[in-house]
C-alpha cells in the first residue's frame, strides 16, 4: 500500500475511528489506529507482538483492529465493491470476454478456508476435514482480479456443495438480485444464454454457474470448453493469490471471535480491491502468485447427477459456440 493510498483510506475512515481524549487518558489517533490495523492485516503478527511494538495493551490492539476493520468495510465497500447491478454486470461481462474470451460471463467464483481459533463452546462446528477450524470465504472475481462480491462466514465443517447452496451469493444469483440479463446473444451468433459466472468442479452446474465437464470420455468440443473455462477461472485464482501475498494474516489463524474474524476478512477483501484499483498490477506477471502462497484448499468435486436440464443446455450452447467460426480462438487448437 502506497502512502497516497493510505492517506485516502485514512480520509475515508477517520471520522468513524476518531476517539476523544480525556483528562486522564490521551486518545489513540486515527492514524495510529489505522497503522496498527494495516500492520496486523499485512503481517499476521499476533496481538501480543503488536502490543509490544506499539506499546499498547493486547486488548486495546484487539479492539482497534475490530473497530477499524468495521470502519473500512463501511466506508470502502460502497466505493470499491458496490453491490452488483445490471449496468455493472454488463460492463464486467464485456471486459471479461475481451480479456478472457468467455462471453456472457461477469466473473469467476472460488473459495478458500480461512483459519480461525474457534472457541471451545463451538465444538466441532467450524472444524473442517483437514483438522483445523475455519470460516469459508467465497469470492467472485472480475477480469482484473478484483472481487465483484464476496460471501464470508460459512463454517468450515459444511460440505463444499452445502457451502455454496446455503450461501447468500447463491441466493442472490438464484433470484437474480443483481438484475443480470437472463437471455443475451452471444457475440456474432443468434444463440442466447443467460449471464453466468464460472467455477471449478467443486461447484454445481446451474443456469447461472458453469462448471467443467466431467473428465471421463471427453470429445474435442468438451475439452475445448473445459480449457476455455479453466483459462477464465485464472482471474479468481490470481485474486486469491495476490490477496494472500499482500495480507499474510490469511495464511495464519485469526485470533478473534468468529464475528470479528468475519469483519476482518471483509475488510481485507475491499482493501484488495482498493489497492488494485489505485495501484494496479501486471495481471500476466501475477498469474503465478497463487502457486507461491499458502492457499488451503480442502474441497472435493461435486457430482452432476442432479444438474438442471436448462443448465446443461446453457453449457451445451457455449460448447457449440466455442467450436464455431465466430466463437473459436486460434490458441484453443493447441490444448
Amino acid at each position: 500500500m502506497t502512502i497516497e493510498t493510505f492517506d485516502l483510506l485514512l480520509g475515508l475512515v477517520k471520522e468513524d475511528i476518531y476517539k476523544q481524549s480525556t483528562n486522564w487518558r490521551r486518545a489513540i489517533s486515527p492514524e495510529e489506529r489505522l497503522v496498527v490495523t494495516i500492520r496486523y492485516l499485512a503481517t499476521g503478527a499476533s496481538f501480543r507482538s503488536l502490543a509490544f511494538q506499539f506499546r499498547m495493551g493486547r486488548s486495546t490492539i484487539s479492539t482497534i483492529v475490530s473497530e477499524t476493520c468495521e470502519a473500512i468495510w463501511k466506508n470502502v465497500q460502497p466505493i470499491y465493491m458496490p453491490f452488483p447491478d445490471r449496468k455493472l454486470c454488463m460492463e464486467k461481462a464485456r471486459q471479461f470476454n475481451r480479456k478472457w474470451n468467455f462471453p456472457n460471463c461477469f466473473g469467476a467464483v472460488d473459495g478458500k478456508h480461512i483459519r480461525i481459533k474457534a472457541s471451545h463452546k463451538s465444538g466441532s462446528l467450524y472444524y473442517n476435514n483437514e483438522q483445523f477450524s475455519s470460516l469459508f470465504l467465497q469470492g467472485v472475481a472480475d477480469h482484473e482480479c478484483k472481487f465483484v462480491t464476496v460471501d464470508i462466514g460459512a463454517n468450515g465443517r459444511q460440505s463444499d456443495g452445502g457451502v455454496f447452496r446455503n450461501s447468500d451469493l447463491a441466493k442472490c444469483l438464484d433470484i437474480n438480485a443483481f438484475d443480470c440479463p437472463t437471455s443475451q446473444q452471444l457475440p456474432g451468433s443468434e444463440d442466447k444464454t443467460p449471464f453466468v459466472i464460472v467455477g471449478d468442479e467443486t461447484y454445481p452446474l446451474l443456469p447461472f454457474l458453469m462448471r467443467p465437464y466431467p473428465r471421463q470420455n471427453l470429445d474435442q468440443s468438451k475439452k475445448i470448453f473445459n480449457y476455455r473455462l479453466s483459462r477464465a477461472r485464472r482471474c479468481v485464482e490470481c485474486a486469491f493469490g495476490i490477496m494472500n501475498a499482500k495480507f499474510r494474516l490469511l495464511t495464519k489463524s485469526i485470533e478473534t471471535s468468529v464475528e470479528h474474524a468475519t469483519v476482518i476478512v471483509k475488510a481485507i477483501c475491499v482493501l484488495h480491491n482498493m489497492i488494485l484499483a489505485r495501484e494496479g498490477i501486471d495481471i500476466e506477471a501475477a498469474m503465478g502468485v497463487e502457486d507461491h502462497c499458502e492457499i488451503v484448499n480442502t474441497r472435493t468435486p461435486t457430482a452432476e447427477r442432479n444438474s438442471p436440464r436448462y443448465a446443461i443446455n446453457v453449457r451445451n450452447t457455449l460448447t457449440t459456440y466455442f467450436t464455431s467460426p465466430v466463437g473459436s480462438v486460434p490458441w484453443q487448437a493447441y490444448i
